[in-house]
């Protein structure tokens, strides 16, 4: 389908943040490990989530869904593959990621697949470094990707894994290591990135009733720069249990970067609320983002108020802990004066697709001056109309939307919002700006 803009009228007003995916996830599958009941309030039903719901629900997890909350009977640790069929995951790389050394807790093998955009997904890099905790996956197409088998016992112990890849993958082992035989120490090999993900993890597992260890040192030799020293992060959980507990899932940042954006590139004022001053989110330094471009933004203890002349200005940014708001960037980028510079995202390659050729790619298609590198893109305010494909990535549809506003822009396969934002749609018409898909 297409997605496009259908009206505009008067831009701005008061809309609610949807829920963060990044904790959405964690929370059911926490709550799906626990002792006892969990009531999870302003759940993100998406289809990424609904991926991790479904899985824990395969596990052994009763889950029933309220009107007020998302009920979670846990399983104590104990999962259980009743079916033994693999489990479809869809589009969900973070249930994939997360998931992987969970199932290891199982009594059985589990094996998790997807669609055939999950199954380009890299994973050898989480399959070697659960190896020496006790943990045998297998690969069924021979090439470190889904469909994965992974067997049971999980021992724990110590390993190793690189921070530059995906966060998700130190997120998974940290989940599932205090239901290990033996707890987990982990060391992240530089370079860290991401790291406000992996905080973000830590911070829901004490709500959860985990305690976890960690700090770093300085190494000394075989470090890539000449004459420095180099960090590595250590993260000591020993064996333990989660207990259930009534848990309200804070407002996304990486989705309201949208709503932002809004206001940012067309002018007038927004309040956003559900967006907390205190969160972990590292895509939170939209808000710093959106100051140094030119924006008033506010923030409240529950809330932020964004206002703008339309009038944007270029800036250096390195996105390295905030991946996710690259497409978001670029469109600011693209929208703004001047050439704005975005570096520290050579992760990004690896994601629902390669977002920085993509992204790169479809601004092309408007006309834009731009220089692709390895880790991120210099960008020339100034497009045209056209029409541009979301190449199946819910952010570049999402953030590609926002040219609309000054230009006539068309995204196919518009629809993919759906992956983390559903009620993209209704929450853009609530500030004025109305899309709409058609076939």
């Amino acid at each position: 389908m297409i997605l496009k803009v259908k009206n505009i009228s008067e831009i701005g007003g008061v809309v609610k943040a949807p829920p963060s995916k990044s904790y959405s996830h964690r929370a059911v599958i926490l709550a799906s490990l626990a002792e006892g009941t969990s009531k999870l309030y302003d759940m993100l039903y998406s289809e990424d989530t609904l991926a991790s719901i479904r899985v824990c629900k395969a596990l052994g997890a009763k889950i029933n869904e309220n009107d007020e909350y998302l009920e979670v009977i846990g399983t104590g640790g104990k999962l259980h593959n009743s079916s033994q069929e693999p489990i479809d995951l869809a589009n969900s790389g973070t249930t994939l990621r997360l998931m992987t050394s969970v199932s290891a807790l199982s009594d059985n093998e589990v094996i998790l697949t997807g669609d055939d955009s999950l199954k380009t997904r890299p994973m050898g890099l989480l399959m070697y470094a659960i190896q020496p905790l006790g943990i045998e996956t297998e690969s069924l197409n021979d090439n470190e990707k889904a469909p994965i088998l992974i067997k049971p016992g999980y021992v724990g112990g110590e390993t190793n894994i690189y921070g530059n890849v995906s966060s998700q993958f130190i997120s998974s082992i940290l989940i599932s290591s205090p239901l290990s035989k033996n707890g987990v120490t982990l060391y992240v090999l530089p370079e860290f990135k991401s790291r406000p993900y992996v905080n973000m993890t830590l911070d829901i597992m004490r709500k959860f009733g985990v305690k976890t260890l960690n700090g770093y040192y300085l190494k000394h030799d075989n470090c890539d720069k000449e004459f420095q020293s180099c960090r590595i992060d250590e993260f000591k959980v020993r064996k333990q249990d989660y207990a259930a507990c009534d848990y309200t899932v804070e407002g996304d940042y990486s989705s309201a970067s949208y709503l932002l954006a809004l206001i940012a590139i067309n002018g007038g004022r927004a309040k956003i609320q559900n967006l907390f001053r205190n969160s972990k989110q590292g895509d939170k330094v939209i808000l710093d983002i959106l100051q140094q471009m030119g924006a008033k933004v506010i923030r409240g203890e529950d809330y932020v108020e964004i206002g703008s002349n339309g009038s944007l200005k270029a800036i250096d940014v390195d996105l390295s802990n905030a991946p996710d708001l690259l497409i978001t960037v670029a469109v600011l980028a693209a929208m703004a004066e001047g050439t704005t510079n975005i570096t520290g995202v050579a992760h990004a390659r690896v994601k629902e697709t390669d977002r920085i050729d993509t992204t790169c790619r479809e601004l092309e298609k408007l006309g834009c001056k731009l220089i692709e590198r390895e880790d991120g893109m210099s960008i020339t305010g100034g497009v045209t109309s056209g029409v541009v494909d979301s190449h199946g990535d819910h952010r570049l549809a999402m953030a590609f939307s926002l040219i609309g506003l000054k230009h006539d822009i068309e995204i196919t396969n518009g629809e993919v919002f759906d992956v983390s934002f559903p009620n993209f749609i209704e929450s853009m018409a609530e500030l004025g700006f109305e899309l709409e898909l058609v076939e």
